[in-house]
């Protein structure tokens, strides 16, 4: 037996281990496993160029929990190592970062993931240990089997061992604080979250397994079970595969397995697949969506060959498609840096680029190849275009052709057919094309029949950043504005040549003016007097575009936040149509009860169609109206 001390450039390194990446404990058994996994890929490339001259076979790794004698095996069949390779990996190499690892880290810094980062990924052990042991024989020949032991202190003891078979074994004697790594249940959960897809199967205890019944076997015979391995990962998961070899249903099983607690079908899905200038794998799901932009994120998991790394993919994927889900694997994306760097990164703006544009080109392709689905399935995805179109100026360009703008009778347009469909009748007398829109189909209802008895088109725009994306498109492309329905009335909305011409002398409107003013106390309202088409409604309330829009942009953030708007009170418009019948009574009304009631009703109907009459007011006025047809 020799002993010896690790080579490394300060007294003791583990507690340090222990103390910066507490947080991250857990990961000791990622890296072990990719250590394992490492070991095997390796024999299996020695092997097919001729370099090993041992069998493969069909090699696993397996995970066992002594939790009487307080330990973990982490067992795997591939290239062992030699005493001399032991000295040279583990007590030297695994330690040539252990210096830098320090001085970036003796603040306390956390990132997931450093100690592979530093190639102390084995070291990664003592951090769940108290000893670590390693009995391990290399796949050459003439190759003795080594047992390498070391109590979390820089000595360790390097002595013949007994293992009869290739490859290595890891011996955790589990620390007391770290017990709860002994509970079965505790290393699933790990097992399944880190290394659910990795390369090589890994064995973790047995299963029952129920097989056919003999063809003579009686119908209350129970069925014959066997134990079989427990093999707790897919060592070829969908990704990994060519598009070519995958079909729809594929794609579906893969879902479920990722989320195996989602039970609705995505809507489509985007398979990934570069070798240059970075390689990168994956498959994005588009899963039914909201228009709630809080909705979870965070669904996208990341993953470096096959290794789970986390599910936090912000500055790798762009900020508007991490609403999706899926998958992504690159071994070009530097995992344990800072977001500030990933942000600065090259290669990641490279492939965060490459991702947007593969959606953009996928939904192009659904777009033209099956419109009509495409069509279906808008409400389901339009946040997230709408939400790329905003933050993304290259995507903007590719979604500019597929965008759809949908009508309240259920047709869809693309900008391109809108503008066609629009210019001959919104046009106004500025050459400007005028897109009327509406957010709420019922609350504005009224506003909308009168939109369209004039042959009006009208889109539903009703997602919460409408607003934003309706001032890109003002800004981007010229003569266009947008206007809610309710904004104004239609005269004022899309103006023509012609004026209407007012049956009121100026004198009437003053004395209008100041019988409407009299009942109306309401300091939100500020009153309009209009000629408008004597069929008209006499008394409209709209809310200015400008200062609505502004107000509603500044609550999902950004657009009107400089100017305060989102402090400001609710500012409305009551338009008073000088050519209707009835306002012509109310001017002409002698009593100034009666005058007085007709105003408080007329103005309470207007509120009633915007939705703006609640509470007492509203009791009020259905009191009234009774009164008013007995």
């Amino acid at each position: 037996m020799s002993t010896g001390k690790i080579n490394v450039s300060v007294e003791n390194i583990f507690p340090l281990i222990k103390k910066f990446l507490y947080s991250d404990h857990e990961i000791f058994l990622r890296e072990l496993i990719s250590n394992a996994t490492d070991a095997t890929l390796k024999l299996k490339h020695l092997t097919s160029i001729g370099e090993a001259k041992v069998e493969y076979g069909n090699p696993m790794i397996e995970v066992k929990i002594d939790k009487e004698g307080k330990k973990i095996h982490i067992t795997d069949q591939g290239i062992g190592m030699t005493e001399d390779e032991v000295k040279k990996y583990i007590n030297e190499l695994a330690f040539s970062g252990a210096e830098e690892f320090l001085n970036k880290y003796e603040d306390g810094a956390k990132e997931s993931g450093i100690i592979g980062h530093f190639g102390l990924g084995f070291y990664s052990a003592f951090m769940v240990a108290e000893k670590v042991e390693i009995s391990t024989k290399s796949f050459k020949e003439g190759s003795e089997a080594v047992l390498w032991s070391c109590d979390g202190s820089p000595n360790f003891t390097l002595e013949p061992g007994e293992k009869q078979d290739r490859g290595t074994e890891i011996i955790l004697h589990i620390a007391e604080d770290s017990t709860e790594f002994l509970e079965e249940g505790r290393i699933n959960e790990l097992l399944n979250k880190y290394n659910k897809f990795m390369p090589i199967p890994i064995k973790f205890g047995m299963k029952t397994e129920t097989l056919p019944k003999p063809e003579d076997a009686k119908e209350e015979d129970p069925a014959p079970t066997q134990e079989v391995d427990n093999i707790i990962n897919n060592p070829n998961p969908a990704w990994t595969k060519q598009p070519a070899d995958l079909d729809a249903d594929d794609y579906k099983n893969f879902y479920r397995e990722l989320y195996p607690m989602q039970f609705e079908e995505p809507l489509f899905h985007i398979h990934l697949n570069v070798d240059y200038p970075f390689n990168l794998t994956g498959i994005l799901y588009f899963p039914k969506m909201t228009n709630d932009l809080n909705q979870q994120k965070d669904r996208i998991q990341l993953y470096q060959n096959q290794v789970f790394v986390t599910d936090n993919v912000e500055g790798i994927v762009p900020e508007f498609l991490t609403m999706l889900r899926g998958v992504i694997d690159s071994p070009d994306i530097p995992l344990n840096v800072s977001r500030s760097y990933l942000q600065a990164d090259g290669a990641v703006k490279k492939i965060s680029s490459y991702i947007s544009r593969k959606v953009a080109d996928k939904l192009n392709s659904l777009f033209k190849n099956s419109r009509e689905e495409f069509e279906q399935k808008w409400n389901d995805i339009k946040i997230v275009i709408e939400y790329g179109m905003l933050s993304d100026d290259k995507f903007f360009e590719k979604a500019d052709k597929f965008a759809l703008y949908p009508t309240v009778d259920g047709k869809y347009f693309t900008f391109e057919e809108l503008q066609e469909k629009l210019k001959g009748n919104q046009t106004d007398k500025d050459d400007k094309l005028v897109v009327l829109y509406a957010s709420d189909e019922v609350a504005q209802h009224s506003y909308i029949e009168a939109a369209k008895a004039k042959g009006y088109e009208v889109l539903l725009m009703d997602s919460p950043i409408i607003g934003h994306l309706m001032q890109k498109l003002e800004t981007s492309k010229e003569k266009l504005s947008f206007a809610r329905v309710d904004a104004d009335h239609l005269d004022n909305l899309i103006k023509k040549e012609e004026n209407q011409i007012s049956k009121l002398s100026d004198e009437e409107k003053e004395t209008l003016k100041k019988n409407l003013e009299e009942v109306i106390t309401d300091k939100s309202y500020t009153v309009q007097l209009e000629a408008m088409d004597s069929d008209a409604s006499p008394f409209i309330i709209t809310e200015p575009e400008f200062m609505r829009r502004m107000k509603e942009m500044q609550q999902t953030g950004g657009g009107g936040g400089m100017f305060g708007m989102g402090a400001m009170p609710d500012m409305y418009n009551l338009i008073v149509n000088t050519n209707s019948e009835l306002v012509g009574e109310i001017l002409n009304t002698k009593t100034a009860k009666k005058r007085e009631r007709l105003i408080s009703q007329s103005i309470d109907l207007a509120r009633l169609s915007k939705g703006l009459l609640k509470g007492e007011e509203l009791t009020n006025f259905i009191k009234r109206s009774y009164e008013m047809v007995k």
